[in-house]
């Protein structure tokens, strides 16, 4: 792969890279470090432990803007990238993921639109893993560098030939909940398998936690409330859940317009919202 010289390429089980990635079936793409186990653990669950399925993740950006507090308290950004690199790392060590890819680019350059780089780097990867499954932010997200990250992913996406797509490609939750979703256009993401590991992988991230946000807490509690309130009048099918939009459409339409489809939701949420309050309310 042509990666920037920034680029670090770790692979757990000491496989060699070219056939790590290869066997890569669900590749998961983030903006930053620790994003990664938040939305996408379905699929690590999905793929811990087998021979058969294989999850690799990528992580565009440096870490250098974080939150720091406590031990933290007086890192620079450099020493910052470091322990970032490094708490990746043990989370794709326990996650037993396939390869993990840290980019290493300034947020900056992931939120300029003429950067093209990055989207070169992403067709890199992607064909070199061909991953059946990708798992990517959501573009309704309200964090600008996930945003932007995903743009950027969609863009490489359609970068690609017929037979280097993946079958299915997936918006997951970070900084916006999906459950705000109409039912029949969410996609459930079990997140019920190896709760032990689930936290460990939500936990490892110290630097996060003692800078002052609780991430690890966050997550599992959206996945519980995702799990009850699903359904209404249903008992619970799922321990734990996260929610995904479907945006192979963006992937398989070049001519699709992003912003347009992420409002094509919003708008189908509204007409639900109207007619649910229409059926009882008296005609004037």
């Amino acid at each position: 792969m042509k990666l920037s010289e920034k680029a670090v390429v770790y692979i757990p089980d000491g496989t060699k890279e070219e056939i790590a990635l290869a066997r890569t079936t669900h590749l998961a793409i983030s903006a930053h470090q620790d994003d990664i186990e938040f939305m996408a653990y379905s699929p690590i669950s999905e793929c811990f432990g087998r021979s058969d399925k294989w999850f690799s993740a990528v992580v565009t950006t440096d870490g250098a803007g974080s939150p720091r507090n406590g031990l933290y308290a007086d890192f620079t950004d450099e020493d910052m990238k470091a322990i970032r690199i490094t708490e990746q790392q043990k989370a794709a060590f326990v996650g037993e993921y396939g390869a993990q890819i840290l980019l290493g680019h300034p947020s900056k350059e992931v939120k300029d639109p003429s950067d093209e780089r990055i989207v070169a780097e992403f067709v890199e990867i992607l064909r070199a893993a061909k991953p059946r499954f990708v798992y990517t932010h959501n573009i309704a997200d309200k964090h600008d560098t996930h945003v932007a990250t995903v743009v950027k992913v969609i863009a490489a996406l359609r970068l690609l030939k017929e037979d280097e797509r993946p079958e299915k490609v997936y918006g997951c939750e970070v900084w916006r909940d999906l459950d705000w979703m109409c039912d029949g256009e969410k996609v459930f993401m079990d997140c019920g398998g190896h709760p032990n590991i689930a936290r460990c992988l939500s936990g490892v991230f110290d630097s996060q936690i003692v800078g002052g946000k609780r991430y690890d807490l966050a997550a599992e509690g959206r996945r519980l409330a995702n799990a009850t309130f699903s359904a209404s009048h249903a008992c619970d099918t799922y321990s734990a859940l996260n929610y995904a939009m479907d945006l192979t459409p963006l992937m398989l339409d070049k001519d699709l317009d992003v912003a347009e489809y992420a409002a094509g939701y919003i708008r189908r949420f509204e007409e639900e919202v109207r007619a649910a309050i229409g059926k009882f309310t008296k005609e004037k």
